[in-house]
This record gives structure tokens, sequence and C-alpha cells, in this order.
């Protein structure tokens, strides 16, 4: 009898479970609010290219070396410093094309090694002076030189908000909720406010790409049973919340908002990736949008929109005329 009983309530679990499993394991289609946020209006800057060479220094980790590099096989000068990649968008070239001398700091340098949310403030807390002065991770840019732009940025798991969280929230997190990243952001402000003569560039970490579930059909219909979410809605809350973050930042009423200074601006990864609100998910993954990491397609896209985005930055810095 106990064995019926058993047979009789698995099979009610995955019938429960057909009601609800996507066709073909698919995760559903996107149902949290894609809410869009103005930005920054830097259309009064010329885009042309800067009248004079200036140091970047980029630091990144995989997403961003790929984004700099160009488009080819795979071939690393360092750890996430590459010479090409398959997934290459060719920002490196491009801004070489502008004028720009592009430095870069990433995995097992100093400067380059942490670089989530909660690690920016207290790296350019106490470490301003040797981030000025990267050449190529540990190395340094001749005597008298210093990198007059400072691009910086997190990776896709910086998008994977456990809730929103409590105002004011806590910049040392370390939990990732949305008002703790807000806190750590706001502590930053300061220590960029410092060098006025340096432009700083936030570039907000790409989104993480919609994947199917992985959990069996039976596992799945218990978790409805026990008011516990899917796999796939737990991603979609995680969107959701990296959409509402990533409009704060870029909204000139959200980070920005009472920031007196012109050396600080974002340019939006984040959106570009996820086609302006199309979706609270990045539509550009790699290996056929299975991989977080940024297609090549979504690299050359955001290439070619922070090219002009940045030459009209540095006019608004006052670092071109």
């Amino acid at each position: 009898m106990r064995k019926k009983h058993l047979v009789s309530a698995g099979a009610f679990l995955v019938a429960l479970g057909a009601l609800f499993i996507p066709i073909e394991g698919k995760a559903p289609a996107a149902t949290g609010p894609i809410a869009k946020a103005g930005a920054l209006d830097l259309s009064a800057y010329s885009s042309a290219r800067p009248d004079a060479p200036l140091d970047l220094l980029f630091i990144h980790h995989s997403t961003g070396g790929q984004l700099l590099t160009d488009p080819g096989p795979e071939k690393e000068k360092a750890s996430c410093v590459y010479e090409a990649h398959p997934n290459g968008g060719g920002l490196r070239r491009k801004l070489t094309e502008q004028g720009y001398r592009v430095h870069e700091a990433s995995y097992g340098s100093e400067i380059g090694e942490n670089t989530d949310l909660f690690d920016w403030a207290p790296k350019f807390r106490d470490k301003m002076d040797k981030v000025l002065r990267v050449s190529l991770n540990d190395q340094t840019l001749p005597d008298g030189a210093v990198n007059r732009i400072v691009v910086f940025k997190s990776c896709y798991p910086n998008n994977r908000f456990v809730g929103e969280g409590a105002a004011p929230g806590n910049p040392a997190g370390p939990e990732l909720t949305v008002w703790n990243a807000k806190a750590t952001l706001a502590s930053l402000l300061p220590e960029l406010a410092k060098r006025k003569d340096t432009l700083f560039v936030y570039v907000t970490a790409p989104g993480n790409i919609q994947k199917r579930s992985k959990d069996p059909a039976w596992k799945w219909a218990a978790k409805r049973v026990l008011g516990k979410p899917s796999e796939a809605e737990i991603g979609q809350r995680q969107a959701d919340l990296a959409r509402v973050f990533n409009n704060w930042i870029k909204s000139p009423d959200g980070w920005l908002s009472a920031y007196p200074g012109k050396n600080v601006v974002v340019f939006d990864y984040y959106d570009v990736l996820t086609n302006r609100g199309e979706s609270n998910f990045s539509l550009h993954g790699s290996e056929g949008n299975t991989d977080n990491h940024p297609s090549r397609e979504g690299n050359e896209k955001a290439a070619d929109e922070f090219v002009p985005f940045l030459n009209q930055a540095v006019r608004r810095a006052g670092l071109s005329m």
C-alpha cells in the first residue's frame, strides 16, 4: 500500500510539472518590468577624436579583455589581456585610432585582481596613485606619465542580486543587494572627486543570459508545491533587479545626481547587451547565447558606441578642446 502511495505522489508531481515546465525545457519569457531610464546627455560635446593623445587605463577581467581585443583565435598577452579572442569587440584598436594610449590591468596584478562592486571604493581609496601609473598589470608608465582616463567595470556575477535589501545599504556588503550596491558606489564618489583632472568611466556589468532550467520535471514541480522559486524565477528576479540598479547608475537622478564634478560618467554596457530594454537579460551571450560572456556581435556593438561616447566625455571633463 505504501509503495502505491509513493507512486501516486510521484505521478502527481510529474503531472503537475507538466502543467508548468516550458516546452523543450526553455526558460519562460521575461515577465519582469523592463523600465527605461534616461542617461547623461553629452550631445552638446563633439564626438570627434581628442586634440592630443591621452593615456587610458581599463581595469577589467575576461569580459573587458574580450571587449578590448580584436576578433580571432584566442591569444593572450597576460591573464585576460588578449591579443585576439573569438568574442573580440575591437575596442582597443578603435581607441588607438582615436589617439588614446590604451593600458590594461587584469587578473594577477595588484590593481586588476579584484573587480567586484565592493572592491572599487577601497581600491581607489588606498591605491589611487598606483592606478594612475599602470601600464600593463604591474608594469608602470614612464616617470611623469599618468593615466588621464580610468575605465573600470565588474563582471556579470555582479548583476546576480539576492534582493533589494534595506536602505541606506552597507557599502562593504558583502551581500549583493541593490541597496548595498548603491551604498558602495556612493562611497566611491568622494575618492573620485579628489582627482578632478582624471576622467573616470564606470562601465556597467554585462547582464546574464536567460538560461534553461537544469531541474528535472519532478524537482521543479516539488519546488512549486513547496512554494520555492524555480531556477528560472530566481534568474528573472535577478535580471529585474539588475535593470533597476543599472538604471539608477546611469540616470541623472541616480548615482551622480548630487555629484558636482564632470569627471565621472557611466557607459551602460548592460543596456547595450540587453538591446536597450528588449529584455532584462543579455541577448548577446557567446556560444549561441549559452555563455554569459558577450559575443563578438555584442562587443562590436558596444565598442562602436563607446568611442564617440568617450570622446564626448573627454571634452565635458575638460581633457580636450
